[in-house]
């Protein structure tokens, strides 16, 4: 079971590592044995703690990145192409949103939000082909994990570009998973429900007992939680996962 679920020796990048959804996935895998866990997120200061905080649990290198341009994207792939010849996993997990009534939404939260949602997962993805490439196997192939969202398969109301970019963002798993299979690169999306994050945190506080309600198992999502699908789809467990869209929502989606 540990070389089943073991990540021993591989190399992983987190885009949003340093907090929330992106931090869980991170210490998830460094736990599970990966050799090097890098993470990115906007804000220098704040890669940096994540990185001293994963330090127990494995060697965590924090690389800042603004992922909201292909720039952005080009310059985090350049980045660690040049510490790195193969990348195992990448983690496509950084993300924002907006809410507003129908009526009021700006313009510019649209863009703002599938900038950063669906464009920068496809532009860091391409750039890094060269690095999954050089890391996949027919046997064990390269991961990429799109983070996604349950708001990508319901239809909660206010935050219109999140949902159409998280849906899009789930579909382009499913072409780039037919595209890349061949070349023995995974791609695969996790959906997460409500967990404890700083995009959450807000809602979780003034409604978290009210939707912990709702949820078929009664309560929020665990860092464990996130982990678990995390270091599944990256292990040798989830080798033959190819353009699934998991929800990790306890239920929600069910309804």
């Amino acid at each position: 079971m540990t070389d089943l679920f073991g990540l021993s020796g591989k190399i992983a990048l987190v885009t949003g590592g340093s907090r929330g959804i992106g931090l869980m996935i991170a210490r998830g895998l460094l736990q599970a044995g990966a050799a090097k866990v890098y993470i990115s997120s906007r804000k220098a200061d704040a890669c940096d703690r994540a990185a001293q905080e994963l330090a127990e649990d494995g060697t965590a290198i924090p690389i800042p990145a603004n992922l909201s341009t292909e720039e952005g994207c080009l310059g985090l792939a350049e980045a660690v192409a040049a510490r790195e010849d193969a990348l195992h996993i990448l983690v496509n997990n950084a993300g924002a949103t907006w809410g507003a009534p129908l009526e009021e939404f700006p313009a510019h939260a649209w863009d703002k939000v599938v900038d950063l949602n669906l464009k920068s997962p496809f532009f860091l993805t391409r750039a890094l082909l060269p690095q999954l490439a050089k890391a996949a196997t027919a046997d064990d192939p390269a991961r990429v994990i799109n983070i996604g969202s349950i708001d990508g398969i319901t239809t909660p109301l206010d935050r219109y570009s999140y949902v159409s970019s998280k849906a899009g963002l789930h579909h382009l798993t499913r072409v780039l998973a037919k595209e890349l299979g061949p070349r023995s690169i995974t791609v695969n999306a996790v959906a997460p429900g409500p967990f404890e994050s700083k995009m959450m945190a807000a809602t979780l506080e003034a409604f978290g007992d009210t939707i912990a309600a709702t949820v078929p198992l009664r309560r929020i999502g665990r860092p464990d939680d996130m982990a678990g699908v995390a270091v599944y789809l990256s292990s040798r467990a989830g080798a033959y996962v190819n353009g699934a869209v998991i929800p990790v929502d306890g239920g929600l989606t069910a309804l």
